[in-house]
């Protein structure tokens, strides 16, 4: 790493670290007052980033955890009526899982929540800085230099 890449870093680690810590410290969290876990949360996400339902075990892979354990948390969210699991059409052994209108409204509410809090971080930058901050994020955002390629799933 050059050193103007070491400062950046250092800056950016920084920078997160401040942004993260205001959004976190807000006491209206909707995924938090369910006292969901690191994975159940992770699970709920992914579900609301999916275009259709996804079979337990490519939940499991993206999340990390055995098809077993993706199995435990898929049965509590849907006992929290958070998800709703069926079988697939193509194969009867396959569970697709996909959000129930409850776990939508949550995930909307979630992603509301965490987008008023980044207004309100944005909010106590003072207006020039925005400004230049703006002007040096264009030319990165408008290439793909940062763009995550999902992984192929498979029903």
């Amino acid at each position: 790493m050059s050193t103007s890449s070491v400062v950046l870093y250092d800056q950016l680690q920084e920078f997160m670290q401040r942004v993260m810590g205001l959004m976190h410290s807000r006491p209206d969290d909707v995924i938090a007052d369910l006292d969901l876990t690191l994975n159940q949360a992770k699970t709920v996400f992914l579900l609301a980033c999916a275009p259709e339902p996804l079979p337990i075990s490519a939940i499991a892979e993206q999340v990390g955890l055995t098809v077993a354990a993706q199995g435990r948390v898929v049965d509590r969210l849907v006992k929290l009526s958070i998800l709703e699991r069926r079988e697939s059409e193509l194969d009867r052994r396959v569970k697709l899982v996909k959000l129930a209108p409850r776990g939508m409204e949550l995930a909307d509410a979630h992603g509301a929540q965490k987008a008023q809090a980044l207004r309100d971080v944005v909010d106590q930058i003072p207006s020039d800085l925005c400004a230049r901050l703006s002007e040096a994020l264009d030319p990165i955002l408008a290439g793909d230099h940062l763009r995550s390629t999902p992984k192929e799933v498979t029903a």
